[in-house]
């Protein structure tokens, strides 16, 4: 399978493609700052790790997106830059739940391949909240055992006692999550588009993917209009888009 992945939903920006190289699954990946720099530097490192692995947006069979929750303006860039490389290629767009890529990331670094696991999800949503989802793994695939809400660190509670925790909010918030056991393990844990690349071929088998025109970032605060500097960003992607893409 040919995929482009990435995700901008947190401060940090993570690109990856993957491709089948004689029989082998290979992964190319970048790591790098996200905020208002992903608005312009997303697409070229993204066309440059397609270079490295011999593909073109043509070949790929899907792009996925980190769809939030997250950033707003990081989940703009995201689905406005999934959307345009789509439009181009006329390729499909994947959206993958940004939480889920968290659970993903925790289980491939920190457990057994083949141990079942329940995992919630936790990012930072600034201004003194959590954002938060848990989740099943029974050894081959994630089941959503809660939907993605919004929380206060306070009012934070596991949904089982068995719940491990994974995310970055473990430095801002550790001190505030009163309510979740001591004993509770915690992993430092993002949305990596590598995380993406594993949780793809399962979500693309049970349809997953939409249409470029139909691909939405998932927003959980009601307040979603644009400020300024979040235009500027949309604005510079678009530019981007227009000067740089070459299918």
């Amino acid at each position: 399978m040919k995929l482009l992945a990435f995700d901008t939903s947190t401060d940090v920006m993570s690109i990856a493609v993957t491709r089948t190289v004689d029989g082998a699954l290979q992964v190319w990946e970048y790591t790098g700052a996200g905020g208002a720099k992903a608005s312009l530097t997303l697409i070229p490192i993204a066309l440059d790790l397609l270079k490295q692995a011999g593909l073109t947006l043509r070949e790929l069979d899907a792009i996925c997106f980190g769809s939030g929750p997250g950033s707003f303006t990081g989940l703009r860039t995201a689905c406005a830059v999934a959307q345009g490389l789509a439009f181009g290629a006329e390729r499909q767009v994947l959206p993958v739940n940004s939480l889920l890529a968290v659970a993903e990331d925790a289980r491939y670094r920190h457990f057994a391949s083949n141990a079942s696991a329940q995992v919630t999800a936790v990012l930072d949503a600034r201004m003194n909240e959590m954002y938060a989802a848990s989740f099943s793994w029974n050894g081959s695939v994630w089941m959503e055992r809660s939907a993605s809400g919004l929380v206060k660190p306070e009012d934070f509670r596991l949904l089982t006692s068995d719940m491990q925790l994974a995310g970055n909010v473990f430095a801002e918030y550790g001190a505030r999550l009163k309510g979740v056991p001591p004993n509770t393990k915690q992993f430092e844990a993002l949305p990596t588009a590598a995380a993406m690349l594993r949780l793809a071929p399962i979500l693309l088998a049970a349809g997953a993917a939409v249409a470029p025109d139909d691909a939405l970032p998932v927003y959980i605060r009601d307040n979603v209009a644009q400020t300024t500097a979040e235009r500027t960003a949309i604005k510079e992607a678009k530019a981007a888009l227009q000067s740089e893409i070459k299918v």
